[in-house]
C-alpha cells in the first residue's frame, strides 16, 4: 500500500467515525423507542457480525484455523466484553439514573484513558503537553456543550449511575487497546466480525437478565424503528467499528479517541435538524473548543527517534509476502529441528 493510499484510507475511517458514528444517537434514540434498548444493541451486533463473516467466507477470506482457535474467541469475548457490553450497555444503563449532559461529559472521558492506559502498556511514550492540552481543552467544550460547566446547573447526580458511565468509558478504553496486540486472525475483517459476535452475545445475555422481553411483539414495532436498526448495523458496526480497528493499528490511541469530543457535535446538529432542538451560542462555543482540541491532538507530530524500528504496516488483510515468511520460518524450524539446533526467527515481529 503506498503513503497516498494509506493517507487517504486514514481520512476516510476518521470520517466514518465522526460522521457516522456522530449520527448513531439519533438512529439509536429512534430505535430504543420501541425495541427494547439491550436487545436491539445486541442483536444489532450478532447481525453485524454475521453478515460480516458470512461475506468473508464467500469471498474466501476466512480460514478455518482463524475460527476453530480457542484463543481467538477468547480475544474475541475479552475485546467484546469491553466495547460492547461495557462500552455500550452500560451508558444505556446508566441513562436511566444521570442527566444526558452528566453522561456526555463522562463518556469524553475515554480519551484520557485510551492515553494514559496506552502509555501505561509500554505501548508508546508519555503524552506529549499538547496531547495533554488538547485532551482538556476538548473535556472543557463537551462540558460547554452538556452544560455541566454552566454556574448554577444545580445538578442531582446519582452516584451508581456516575459508576456505571466510568465503568463504561474503563472498559471501552481497555478493550481498545487491548484490541491493538491481541492475538487474533490476522484479517482485520475477520477479527472484527468474531469480536462482533462475541461482543453481541454478551449483550444479549445481560439483556435476558436485566430485561423484561414478554411485552415485547417484533410485529408491533414501526418501519422506522426497524430502518434506524438496520442503519445502526450497516453503518455504525460493519463500517464504524471496522474503522475504529483498523485506526487503532495504524495511528496512536490520541487520534482515534478524538472521535469521542466530536460526536457529540454531530449529534447535537443532527438533533437540530431532524428533531427541532434548539441549538443556541453555548454549541457554537463548544464546537469551537472541541475542534481546537481535534487540531491539538491531530496535528502533533512525535520527533524522530536516532534510530526509529521500521514495523511493517497493517493492512485489511494480511499480504502475501507475511504468508511467504511464515512458510520460511516453518521450513527453516524444520530444518533445524532435524539438526537439534535452535531456529532464529525470521520475522521477530509478533502480533
Amino acid at each position: 500500500m503506498s503513503t497516498r493510499q494509506r493517507l487517504l484510507l486514514v481520512l476516510l475511517a476518521f470520517a466514518a467515525l465522526y460522521v457516522i458514528w456522530g449520527s448513531t444517537y439519533l438512529a439509536m434514540k429512534v430505535a430504543i423507542a420501541e425495541l427494547p434498548p439491550l436487545l436491539m444493541a445486541g442483536s444489532r451486533f450478532v447481525v453485524a457480525g454475521g453478515i460480516l463473516l458470512g461475506c468473508l467466507a464467500a469471498f474466501g477470506r476466512v480460514r478455518a484455523s482463524d475460527l476453530l482457535r480457542p484463543l481467538h474467541w477468547r480475544s474475541a469475548f475479552l475485546i467484546g466484553g469491553g466495547l460492547m457490553l461495557f462500552g455500550n450497555a452500560f451508558v444505556a444503563l446508566s441513562l436511566a439514573r444521570v442527566p444526558t449532559g452528566v453522561a456526555a461529559l463522562m463518556v469524553a472521558t475515554t480519551p484520557m484513558w485510551l492515553v494514559g492506559l496506552d502509555w501505561l502498556s509500554g505501548r508508546s511514550g508519555r503524552p506529549a503537553p499538547q496531547v495533554i492540552l488538547g485532551i482538556f481543552v476538548g473535556l472543557g467544550g463537551i462540558g460547554v456543550l452538556s452544560g455541566v460547566l454552566t454556574p448554577g446547573a444545580g445538578l442531582d447526580v446519582d452516584p451508581w449511575g456516575v459508576l456505571g458511565l466510568l465503568l463504561a468509558t474503563l472498559g471501552w478504553a481497555v478493550g481498545s487497546i487491548y484490541s491493538r496486540h491481541a492475538p487474533l486472525p490476522k484479517s482485520i475483517l475477520v477479527a472484527t466480525a468474531m469480536e462482533m459476535l462475541a461482543g453481541g452475545v454478551l449483550v444479549l445475555l445481560l439483556g435476558a437478565c436485566l430485561e423484561d422481553w414478554s411485552g415485547f411483539t417484533p410485529a408491533n414495532a414501526s418501519w422506522s424503528a426497524y430502518a434506524a436498526w438496520g442503519y445502526l448495523i450497516v453503518f455504525g458496526s460493519l463500517i464504524g467499528f471496522t474503522a475504529y480497528l483498523w485506526l487503532l493499528r495504524e495511528v496512536s490511541a490520541a487520534k482515534v479517541a478524538t472521535y469521542a469530543y466530536v460526536n457529540p457535535i454531530v449529534a447535537v446538529w443532527l438533533g437540530w435538524g431532524y428533531l427541532g432542538e434548539p441549538v443556541g451560542v453555548r454549541t457554537f462555543v463548544a464546537a469551537g473548543l472541541i475542534l481546537a482540541a481535534v487540531l491539538l491532538i491531530n496535528l502533533y507530530r512525535r520527533p524522530p527517534k536516532d534510530a526509529p524500528a521500521t514495523e511493517p504496516v497493517a493492512s485489511i488483510d494480511a499480504p502475501a509476502a507475511e504468508e511467504q515468511v511464515l512458510e520460511e520460518e516453518h521450513h527453516a524450524a524444520e530444518v533445524h529441528a532435524s539438526r537439534g539446533t535452535e531456529p532464529t526467527s525470521v520475522n521477530p515481529t509478533t502480533r
